[in-house]
């Protein structure tokens, strides 16, 4: 994890991040529900980033402590959601939250799971869960093909991106999932997400993420004129579908299971 600085990525894409990454489809909220989650559950969100998901449980109305290393990110959460008497944020990890034992019903991880030491986190999930709590975590997957859109995205992230192969391998499959939860999985469900973008927001988002060269760098440039390329190929209606799978998991976890 150190080698790819995980805490420290983002702070240059703040604005990108906020303004251009996806949301999470309700059907997350309605899954949980079936689980036994309610709106009186206390939810720790763990790397909340700027508050996207954060945002989702806020709108059910519960009571939301984001945690997050990143600086920037974390004021950006906060200048968006801070009036909320409901939400506030804290500068924790995943492996050391800085919250109290027992203080939290619902753990969520959204979108970072895998730049967590997974034998550290949860260990530290279990010492902030009530006795009911659960973990729920999940994150949009981008689909690589289906679309000419889709696989010409994906042939420019690996002709330019910085450590593409390297982030992106990093997200884990359903069995190591099932695997982390171990006697306490409880399931795991997918849901498609689409945003449809265009042309300056698809350069956003493509900006958010954290293998995208920065100006200055040899690949930017050529990395934006393939964009315009690619764009200009396959946009219609007024943008291009940028297409997820949403998947998530969930169970209770205790130290010693696998």
């Amino acid at each position: 994890m150190n080698d790819l600085r995980s805490t420290e990525r983002f702070s240059d894409r703040v604005e990108d991040y906020v303004r251009y990454r996806p949301d999470y489809p309700h059907a997350l909220i309605d899954w949980l529900a079936h689980l036994g989650v309610t709106a009186d559950w206390i939810v720790a969100d763990i790397g909340a980033g700027t508050g996207i998901s954060s945002r989702m449980f806020l709108d059910e109305e519960h009571t939301v402590i984001a945690v997050e290393p990143n600086a920037p990110m974390r004021a950006a959460a906060v200048q968006w959601l801070g009036s909320d008497p409901r939400f506030r944020a804290v500068d924790g990890t995943a492996e050391a939250t800085g919250l109290p034992d027992g203080s939290v019903d619902l753990v969520t991880v959204a979108q970072a799971f895998h730049w967590f030491d997974q034998a550290s986190t949860k260990r530290e999930f279990h010492r902030i869960l009530s006795p009911r709590g659960l973990v729920a975590v999940f994150w949009n997957s981008r689909r690589l093909v289906g679309t000419p859109f889709l696989e010409g995205y994906e042939r420019l992230l690996l002709e330019y991106g910085n450590d593409y192969v390297s982030v992106a391998e990093r997200y884990a499959d359903d069995d190591t999932m099932a695997e982390w939860f171990g006697d306490g999985y409880r399931g795991m469900a997918s849901f498609p997400h689409t945003q449809k973008l265009d042309f300056d927001a698809l350069k956003g988002r493509l900006l958010s993420s954290s293998y995208a060269p920065r100006p200055g760098h040899i690949n930017y440039e050529p990395m934006l004129y393939a964009l315009r390329d690619l764009y200009d190929a396959c946009a219609s209606d007024g943008g291009v579908d940028f297409d997820y799978d949403t998947r998530i998991f969930a169970g209770s976890v205790h130290p010693a299971s696998s």
